[in-house]
């Protein structure tokens, strides 16, 4: 097939991967960036932006990051802003339990056994639905669902890159889609609740106030990410042909005897875990609860412990299986699992620690806060109708999401302005908040400046080595598209019919 036979959205695609494999390597690029950052805060610092931080109630002013202090200040935070990084902690305490389960062969047996019994076309649907589920586990899905999305496919016959795309649109393109409540639920509700008390302090939202929503969505993404993913990308993908280490890989042989009794036995100890943990967090009294009695909320111990509960998932089923299977026999041998998983991450590590410096020096610019505040402002003043304003809501919260990665934070920013504005026009908070997350969601998967993007490159490079931050957004440019236009319309459908969103506030929204 010529350039010019292919469909007009395979080549500007192809165009897209071409453009964005030119760009620097991602930790030059993030050291170019930082210079970037260090420049306009020099050149913007005396500027009178007339806006106010929302954060302070202070008049907003850029701070320079080339002054003596500020530059004396970032030398010495520059190995906690690293060691301190939240990604960095996350994806080495994960793996090295994966490591183990994938050294001693679990992973593999049990892929096999899975493969065994799905439909090769069901596959992309379930690593999606995986992928949203994983929100509940905060971040577990970018460390454990992406790479196995991959293996998964790999295993089936199919492009393993086109299985890391769907879990990775299940993931982060449908951060805003669950089935299952989690903790973003009562963070974003409580900054809602602040800035809908701006024009009526007796108002009190669910914190599952876009329960209904979201758990629609989650069909919606589903359905979406599943025409995308065997329609759009995978056939892209045929071009990129595979030739990384697949030594390891599992294969769809069938399991053979000793297999499958050890398969049992790692299972059967994952449960007994998995009881034993329900069983503890079941009393109102348990260690694993907040001091409100809490599971799901932040301060909760069991989702301060997600990251460690998921290394032992891996671990122990992993040292059982290697155990039973004789692949196990020694100390040295399950630590020899751990460290092959961490001799892969020391390309993830040097750009962990730039991204890491990067972050901290566009935080103190107070640059990203800028820019969410004058396009906030700059929305209000145009005075549009209720549903081009949501849409416009959507739009610019998706692009601030490229510079501005916190879903918190955004929020933080924009609510104070949003939901009073809203409000004014008849539009419910709960309306407001589901429109932040559409555009908050449906971005993330296409922007660099993500924490995990650079990871989900390394998780693409164990099979095309050639694979750069051109190849991840080629792939997911169709998803963020997509995902933004169809979930917008699916929003506007929810308004114009009244379906409500989630569960109702206890107040009305209007004094």
């Amino acid at each position: 097939m010529t350039e010019h036979s292919e469909p007009l959205v395979q080549r500007l695609l192809n165009k897209v991967e071409i453009w964005g494999n030119k760009l620097p390597d991602p930790a030059a690029l993030f050291i170019a960036l930082m210079v970037i950052v260090w420049l306009l805060s020099w050149a913007l610092s005396g500027v009178d932006f007339s806006a106010v931080d929302p954060r302070t109630g202070q008049a907003l002013v850029i701070n320079n990051q080339l002054s003596g202090d500020a530059m004396t200040t970032f030398f010495s935070k520059m190995v906690t802003n690293f060691s301190h990084f939240h990604p960095v902690g996350v994806v080495l305490v994960a793996i090295l339990g994966i490591g183990v389960a994938e050294f001693s062969g679990f992973i593999n047996a049990g892929l096999r056994a899975l493969m065994a019994v799905t439909g090769k076309w069901l596959l992309t649907p379930m690593v999606i639905a995986v992928g949203i589920v994983s929100h509940t586990a905060v971040d577990a899905g970018y460390v454990l669902v992406i790479p196995l999305g991959g293996v998964i496919f790999y295993a089936a016959g199919r492009h393993p890159l086109a299985g890391i795309a769907a879990a990775f649109a299940g993931v982060s393109g449908g951060f805003s889609a669950n089935f299952v409540p989690s903790s973003i639920d009562p963070m974003l509700q409580g900054i809602t609740q602040a800035g809908a008390q701006i024009m009526n302090s007796e108002i009190v939202l669910n914190p599952l106030n876009n329960y209904y929503f979201t758990a629609a969505s989650s069909l919606l993404i589903i359905t979406l990410g599943w025409f995308i993913t065997d329609k759009i990308v995978e056939p892209k993908l045929k071009g990129n042909e595979l030739d990384g280490d697949l030594s390891d890989l599992p294969t769809m042989e069938p399991l053979q005897e000793n297999e499958r009794k050890a398969l049992r036995w790692s299972l059967f100890a994952t449960g007994i875990g998995i009881v034993l943990l329900i069983v503890s967090t079941s009393f109102e009294s348990s260690a694993w609860r907040a001091s409100d009695g809490s599971l799901t909320s932040f301060s909760a111990p069991l989702m301060q412990s997600i990251v460690p509960l998921i290394f032992l998932l891996f671990l122990i089923p992993g040292l059982v299986y290697g155990i039973i299977i004789g692949k196990i026999r020694t100390t040295k041998d399950f630590i020899q699992g751990m460290s092959k998983a961490m001799s892969d991450m020391g390309y993830y590590l040097v750009i962990m620690f730039f991204i890491a410096q990067f972050i901290y020096a566009f935080g103190q610019s107070n640059l990203g806060i800028l820019l969410a505040v004058k396009g906030a402002e700059a929305l209000k003043a145009l005075a549009l109708p209720g549903g081009v304003t949501i849409t416009g809501i959507i739009i610019l919260t998706g692009f601030i999401n490229l510079f501005v990665g916190s879903a918190s934070a955004k929020w933080a920013l924009l609510a104070p302005i949003f939901v009073p504005m809203l409000m004014q026009l008849g539009i419910s908070p709960d309306l407001a908040q589901a429109a932040y997350r559409i555009g908050d969601s449906s971005t993330n998967i296409i922007t660099p400046l993500m924490p995990y993007f650079p990871l989900v490159v390394v998780f693409c490079q164990r099979y095309v080595t050639s694979a750069g931050i051109g190849t991840l957004a080629a792939m997911m440019l169709p998803f963020s598209v997509i995902f933004l236009i169809a979930w917008t319309i699916f929003l506007m459908i929810f308004w114009s019919l009244g379906l409500p969103l989630g569960l109702q506030a206890s107040y009305e929204y209007f004094p």
